[in-house]
């Protein structure tokens, strides 16, 4: 976990670098055209409008999973880099059956014994027929479909995929 946030760090690095310096479009980027409900459902979150311009990381939690852990050092990495313009997602999944069924444990795991303050949205498939659009979107960009929980995939400020993390 030690050197996967060390590479992070370094990509987001290149990434809020080279992306601030190349100019920002102000249409949406098709990878940002979706919409999520947050996780007490509460609100909806157009990504277009909230993270456009933001080099933004996706990544599929579960909260019942040997990684959970991950989710300190996510929050990390969201700390150092959001006054940059970055951004941590997580999108609950019980893809892999590692998720409670009720929300409101999965956000209290997250927040209380985990400390995560980036955004959660409301649990989603990620993988197979029946993924989510968004995530859908996310494996046809990137060639890559979750086969396990905490894939990450870092979107730069352009919108397109820069790296995905298993």
């Amino acid at each position: 976990m030690k050197c996967q946030r060390l590479w992070i760090a370094a990509f987001l690095s290149l990434a809020l670098g080279v992306a601030s310096s190349a100019g920002a479009s102000e249409s949406c980027a098709p990878l940002l055209n979706f919409s999520a409900k947050t996780i007490d459902g509460r609100e909806t979150i157009d990504f277009c409008k909230s993270y456009r311009n933001q080099v933004v990381l996706v990544v599929n939690t579960a909260s019942q999973c040997g990684y959970t852990g991950q989710l300190k050092g996510l929050e990390s990495l969201y700390q150092a880099y959001r006054g940059q313009g970055f951004m941590v997602l997580g999108f609950p999944s019980n893809d892999f059956r590692q998720e409670h069924d009720n929300a409101s444990e999965t956000e209290r795991v997250a927040r209380k014994e985990y400390g995560a303050t980036f955004p959660l949205f409301e649990r989603s498939a990620v993988s197979g027929d029946a993924a989510s659009p968004f995530f859908q979107a996310l494996a046809k960009e990137s060639g890559v479909t979750p086969q396990w929980n905490f894939q990450k995939y870092l979107i730069g400020r352009n919108g397109k995929i820069i790296k995905v993390y298993p």
